[in-house]
């Protein structure tokens, strides 16, 4: 059962938060400020505290730095009323998993603690590796190369086809180095209109746009002394891409609406799964931009060159997943897990993930066997029985697989980047490119 501790000296928001809690399912433990949650906390250690941020006795900082000597590995979640970009950045330097401002959604709340939950805080202190699996030969060869880059302070561009682990792998990276207790922060280039995307990655002033009624911090700038990670770089517009060269040079940031610049200590990681070379070349990414984040290049193999590490992805998978699908699953088969083996898996390791996920859910034994096949989205077996021919160019490829997936969603193009494990805007991207007919937007 997941535990939590609430922390607010508004005995009206502290019930509020609680009744939302226990309807999820969640053990709660409530106090009305700092001292009293610090004693909580003693008597009742949890993963995940929320706290508000200006109490009576003390501020939230001083519950976090409590809790942590307590327990390092406890997730802290700010509230507060107060829209302060300086106490936000303090809050995110010394170790805050989120800062949210009030009035909030429990809707959002949730998102954020199933967030940093996820990423490892909170939880028992994962192995050296996290989340990134596999004891292949390629695998090895990749987590050595990704400790010793560590512990440069260097920037890294990855490479790698979708749903390959990239984040992962750029977490691994930060906690190997000197950076480890320093904010990891992450952004999706994708996932941001453009005209947001500047405030979300610099910040902005008060005033210093239509609707910019409060100053907000940049992720440059919450990522400062940490690890920032640029997510789908190549997705990033070229109008913004002088910005972000600039701030890699010089190493300081403009916020929109404030006259002075602001110092910040940045290691960055960028992933991609488009070539940038190739965009450089067709003028769709700027040459000098490509070159100062190439530093140090990392690629990740697809699942398909790595297909020894399935056994240990399955059981990883099995195990995060089973309780949760209330699934009475302990293991595949020998021979599925060869079935899986010879697949090609295009969706990579996140594919593979969902196929475990829905095994759990339709298994009717304890031994997940090959009768789940038919009920999966795929066919395992001879590519070219799917119209992939030897000598086909990775271009043709992509729009085959594309169309493919479009026509297996009926035109739901939401649904096709997930099954893909791309962004609705790189699918929408990809369907101008290649000229598809237009089908049904959703």
């Amino acid at each position: 059962m997941n535990q939590v501790l609430v922390v607010d000296d508004e005995a009206a928001m502290r019930a509020a938060l609680e009744a939302n809690f226990r309807r999820q399912g969640w053990k709660v433990t409530t106090a009305a400020g700092t001292s009293e949650a610090l004693e909580r906390f003693r008597l009742a250690p949890c993963p995940l505290v929320v706290t508000d941020m200006r109490m009576p006795d003390g501020d939230g900082l001083r519950v976090m730095q409590g809790v942590r000597a307590l327990a390092p590995q406890t997730a802290v979640i700010f509230l507060t009323a107060f829209a302060n970009v300086p106490e936000a950045v303090n809050a995110m330097r010394e170790g805050a998993c989120d800062y949210l401002i009030k009035p909030i959604s429990f809707e959002q709340l949730k998102e954020s603690a199933a967030r940093v939950l996820g990423s490892g805080l909170g939880k028992t202190p994962p192995p050296n590796n996290g989340d990134f699996i596999g004891t292949s030969e390629v695998t090895q060869r990749l987590l050595n190369r990704a400790r010793q880059v560590a512990r440069t302070d260097a920037d890294i561009l990855m490479e790698a086809e979708s749903g390959t682990g990239k984040e992962l792998l750029a977490r691994l990276v930060h906690r190997s180095s000197p950076r480890s207790q320093r904010p990891f922060v992450a952004v999706n280039c994708a996932g941001f209109p453009d005209t947001l995307l500047e405030s979300e990655l610099f910040g902005h002033m008060r005033g210093a746009f239509t609707g910019a009624m409060t100053s907000k911090a940049g992720k440059f700038e919450l990522a400062h002394t940490g690890t920032l990670l640029l997510d789908e770089i190549g997705e990033l517009p070229l109008s913004l891409q002088p910005k972000l060269l600039r701030v890699l040079q010089e190493r300081e940031i403009d916020r929109l609406g404030d006259t002075r610049p602001l110092p910040i200590d940045v290691r960055v990681i960028a992933t991609t799964n488009r070539p940038l070379g190739a965009m450089v070349a067709e003028g769709k990414f700027r040459a000098d931009l490509f070159f100062r984040l190439n530093v140090i290049p990392l690629s990740l193999p697809p699942l398909r060159e790595r297909s020894e590490d399935i056994p240990d992805l399955v059981n990883h998978f099995v195990r995060k997943y089973a309780a949760a699908s209330r699934s009475n699953v302990v293991r595949f088969s020998p021979e599925l897990v060869e079935r899986l083996q010879a697949y090609e898996w295009p969706g990579n390791v996140r594919e593979l993930e969902n196929f475990v996920r829905r095994a759990l859910a339709l298994s009717p034994g304890p031994v997940a066997g090959l009768e789940l096949l038919p009920e999966a989205s795929f066919q395992i077996g001879d590519p070219s029985s799917e119209g992939i021919e030897p000598g086909l160019t990775l271009r043709e490829l992509e729009r085959t697989l594309l169309e493919k997936t479009l026509g297996a969603t009926g035109g739901n193009r939401t649904r096709a980047a997930g099954m893909l494990g791309v962004s609705l805007r790189t699918v929408r991207n990809k369907i101008r490119e290649f000229g598809l007919p237009p089908r049904r937007v959703a």
